[in-house]
């Protein structure tokens, strides 16, 4: 190994932890991880500012994990936020095998399911709760669960929190915590209303930030096409026939339980994920897009937030987002780790100067070009650049076609 490689074994994680995972052909810490966890280790607060999928999950679970006492019945030593429950589940299955190494119980905390096994789990002295705000202030209420023990919080997706609502919960959790406690906090931004949570609830935090989406955004190749409405969904399945994952986002639950309906019945394996579908099924839907059994996904903003999947190649913006925040979030669920991912947008009629607006708020420069779902390249859009010349709706007074990374790409002679 070359000496310069920083090991976990360096950063201070145990060693049964290390152990644990080498098991999972995972050595190498992640840029956030190195950075993090010293100080992590050391028991000071922390602030990342990493973006979802840059292995920031680790970057809290390791501290956990090597620092914290085992609990006694009903006061956990170790509390994790997340603002959604595929989120909790993703945390479980993370930090599952390295608890087990450690001999240290988890339990996950959220509603959609029996509350009653969470009592019973935490009764017996589960040490580390990983929970969504509103399930455990459920707990909270009935005197379930007593944080007067707990050593660690790790805030995840906080900026994804005050976007749904949950800070004035969070911050209900958190005067019932045992102050003298360490407090981690993982988002994509630290201003604003997490900001001011920052400013309330920590101690002197320590901040860590990795360069915010740019290397996605450098193997990020975006398209936006003007369909019209009857024929969009016919397009996504065009798209789908070469991929291997495909993310959907649209905007409302009735829409996405029609367009997986729809892409079925055009013969694409889809799956839908949102609110108002029960715990149990949503939790079937993701584990089939994760597992290649569905091809396709399609989901509300709330519904995807914060999923950490690997291997999505094409997210597709069924309706286009309403900000450039959303547009980054959404499409950040390709292009992962250096990989390579692309983005498309459908476009009606009707929206172009919208969607416009948010190219020019996002830096972004592409044409909007016409498209048919029998056009041939909509089964090759990666390799396919679409020519300015082709494309009248674009930003007033652009000389080429530009990414997000700011690229400029020549036009096509």
């Amino acid at each position: 190994m070359n000496q310069t490689t920083t090991t976990f074994e360096d950063l201070g994680v145990h060693p049964s932890l290390v152990d644990a995972l080498a098991k999972q052909n995972i050595t190498e810490p992640f840029a956030i991880q190195t950075l993090a966890l010293p100080d992590a280790m050391e028991g000071l607060d922390i602030c990342g500012k990493a973006q979802t999928g840059s292995g920031k999950t680790l970057a809290f679970c390791l501290p956990i994990l090597t620092t914290i006492a085992k609990a006694k019945p009903m006061h956990p030593t170790a509390l994790v936020l997340v603002p959604t429950r595929e989120l909790a589940n993703q945390v479980v299955e993370t930090i599952k095998p390295l608890a087990k190494a450690r001999g240290r119980w988890i339990t996950a905390v959220y509603g959609g399911t029996s509350m009653e096994k969470q009592i019973n789990e935490i009764a017996q002295g589960s040490d580390v709760v990983i929970a969504t705000p509103g399930r455990l202030i459920d707990l909270l209420e009935r005197k379930k669960v007593k944080l007067d023990e707990i050593e660690i919080v790790a805030i995840d997706e906080a900026d994804q929190m005050a976007d749904m609502g949950f800070l004035p919960q969070v911050r209900r959790i958190l005067r019932e915590v045992n102050t003298n406690r360490q407090t981690m906090l993982f988002s994509a931004t630290l201003d604003g209303q997490v900001g001011s949570l920052i400013n309330q609830f920590m101690r002197d935090p320590v901040n860590h930030e990795v360069a915010s989406s740019s290397e996605p955004i450098e193997t990020m190749e975006h398209r936006f096409l003007k369909i019209h409405y009857m024929d969009k969904t016919k397009t996504v399945s065009a798209i789908a026939e070469t991929a291997d994952r495909v993310l959907v986002f649209v905007r409302t639950k009735h829409m996405c339980d029609r367009v997986a309906n729809d892409l079925k019945d055009l013969g694409v394996e889809a799956r839908a994920i949102h609110g108002d579908l029960p715990q149990p099924k949503r939790e079937r839907s993701l584990k089939a897009f994760m597992e290649g059994k569905a091809k396709v996904l399609v989901g509300t903003n709330v519904a995807a937030r914060g999923l950490h999947i690997d291997g999505v190649d094409i997210v597709v913006h069924f309706d286009p987002p309403d900000d450039p925040k959303t547009y980054l979030h959404r499409s950040g669920r390709t292009a992962r780790a250096g990989e390579s991912g692309l983005v498309v947008t459908l476009v009606e009629w009707d929206q172009v100067n919208e969607v416009l607006g948010i190219q020019r708020e996002a830096g972004l420069d592409v044409p909007i070009t016409k498209m048919f779902s029998n056009d041939p390249r909509l089964r090759n859009l990666t390799d396919w650049e679409p020519d300015p010349e082709d494309a009248p709706f674009r930003l007033a007074g652009s000389g080429g076609t530009r990414n997000l990374s700011g690229r400029r790409r020549r036009r096509r002679m």
